[in-house]
């Protein structure tokens, strides 16, 4: 077996310096110019976010969860509540998310406070969800629970979709719902050659995310 050696991978770097002047005023503003970049550049799954959480006990974990919607609120995304990541954010909602655009040299770490989304917000999602998603959902009830093998995966799947057949309209689980990472700090980094990398932060210091005041400094690399 061929030995590769981390150390000796390195990916250089010679993006197009990041200035100040650059940015825009408000962070979901830059995140939105970046973001549709990004998307049309063609990167797979630009909405793929890392999630930080810190359970009871605080021990940290992190796992990919997949962005759904965004404004000048913040950030959505969509879970088992009964999880334990579902669980860490209702009793811990301070989190932090980690968009790794490696392949466009760029990355956006967002921290803020996870609230859970409203009912109606949850059921307008759910039902735009394929229907395949909508059975997966009931399936996945005891989401990250050990089972025996697939098979049991795919029994659960069957009497699901035994109970709520294709066409029909399938409920949204009252476990199953989305949380808005409303944001504190928001920090975009770019790529630059010899690891000098540009990074600026934003940092709300009054008001609140929508319309409150954000103060934005460049990072050492």
């Amino acid at each position: 077996m061929n030995h590769c050696d981390p150390a000796e991978l390195r990916e250089p770097y010679d993006g197009t310096p990041l200035c100040r002047v650059d940015l825009a005023d408000h962070p979901m503003q830059q995140f939105h110019i970046w973001f549709t970049q990004v998307h049309d550049s063609g990167l797979a799954e630009p909405n793929a976010m890392v999630l930080a959480t810190v359970d009871p006990l605080g021990t940290p974990r992190t796992r990919t969860v997949l962005l759904k919607a965004y404004d000048r609120r913040g950030l959505c995304f969509f879970t088992n509540r009964h999880s334990p990541k579902g669980r860490a954010v209702l009793q811990n909602p301070q989190v932090s998310v980690t968009f790794p655009w490696h392949a466009a040299q760029r990355q956006v770490i967002v921290s803020g406070r996870a609230k859970p989304l409203s009912a109606e917000e949850n059921d307008a999602y759910f039902r735009s969800r394929p229907y395949g998603s909508q059975i997966a959902a009931w399936a996945s009830e005891h989401q990250s629970e050990p089972v025996t093998d697939r098979v049991e995966l795919n029994e659960r799947y069957a009497r699901v979709a035994q109970r709520w057949p294709e066409g029909t309209e399938v409920p949204r689980p009252p476990y199953w719902g989305g949380f808005r990472i409303v944001c504190s700090e928001v920090e975009f980094w770019q790529g630059g050659s010899n690891r000098m990398h540009d990074r600026f932060r934003y940092l709300l210091v009054a008001g609140n995310a929508v319309d409150g005041t954000w103060r934005v400094d460049r990072l050492s690399p």
